[in-house]
């Protein structure tokens, strides 16, 4: 067994805070303005946004004429971006949930979702079951209450009750390991996708960036899980996905640009982005995944 590494840094004040930077190297041109909003965005959370400026990654040193403000810039283009995000997933959430409800319930009755006979795999639907059991048992909704105020069984409120509680990740997987191919290829034609499978990927991956604008986490540079199908042959305008690593913020953009195409949201979502990208001149839009041409492009034309 190795050496046990003891961490011993201790809490700074916002005053070391501010010399630690600028003894780095920081050009700080407001020391009020500087404590302030490290008042109110911790120290931890800034430090990502003055990562690209470090000339040196261990002694975390900036690179000539670094400043502050840059990093403020950056910090708040990533803070409106994470609410365009969410703005874009809610409605692309609630319309998916609603057509999934709608759908399922329409060919297999109000209590599909737990119905094991309708599951690709049984250990997969248990999993299911204990999430939307834990969802529901959370809920302090009306409807809810009034349910199970005049009813007993079966064990759960119909789909669009009980559904309308889970979140994205249940119910994409509630959809996954639906068994019915032919209405889950159903929904996905709604969005303009020719396959289920494509469907589902997206999903995944909308769940991951719904959960980072959630939690407030660093959305810009960041490298994301579950990358979203790309190379599906779609109907509707696309990009180019020669070169794209799936794993930047562009892919799953792109995703939902086309998702809201499909919807008649689209425009509005892709003004808005371009709009955000063009205010903020510190941001590369390359350290998203965005490629040069990106605004010639089908989708974004």
């Amino acid at each position: 067994m190795g050496t046990l590494r003891l961490y011993t840094k201790q809490a700074l004040s916002i005053s070391e805070q501010i010399n630690l930077l600028r003894n780095r190297g920081l050009i700080i041109a407001d020391e009020s303005r500087a404590a302030k909003f490290l008042g109110e965005v911790s120290y931890f959370r800034f430090v990502q946004y003055l990562r690209p400026m470090e000339a040196d990654k261990e002694t975390h040193q900036f690179k000539p004429n670094s400043r502050f403000d840059d990093a403020v810039g950056l910090y708040e283009f990533d803070s409106e971006l994470r609410d365009l995000m969410f703005r874009a997933i809610q409605r692309i959430e609630i319309a998916l949930r609603t057509k999934i409800i709608h759908e399922f319930s329409m060919e297999h009755g109000p209590f599909w979702f737990f119905n094991i006979a309708l599951a690709d795999d049984e250990r997969k639907f248990i999993e299911n079951m204990n999430a939307v059991d834990r969802e529901l048992s959370r809920s302090k909704e009306d409807f809810i209450k009034e349910h199970s105020q005049k009813y007993d069984k079966p064990a759960f409120p119909p789909a669009w009750k009980t559904l309308e509680l889970a979140s994205l990740g249940t119910l994409s997987k509630l959809y996954y390991n639906f068994s019915d191919k032919k209405t889950k290829k159903r929904i996905a034609r709604q969005f303009n996708l020719p396959q289920h499978e494509v469907l589902e990927s997206w999903m995944r991956s909308l769940t991951v960036l719904r959960n980072c604008c959630a939690y407030h986490s660093r959305l810009w540079n960041r490298h994301l899980p579950n990358a979203p199908q790309m190379n599906a042959s779609l109907r509707g305008a696309w990009v180019d996905i020669a070169g794209l690593d799936t794993n930047k913020l562009y892919a799953v953009v792109s995703c939902i640009a086309y998702w809201l195409d499909s919807m008649g949201y689209g425009n509005s979502f892709k003004t808005k982005l371009k709009s955000l990208i063009s205010q903020y001149s510190q941001v590369d839009p390359t350290a998203m995944g965005f490629p040069a041409d990106w605004e010639s492009q089908p989708l974004w034309r």
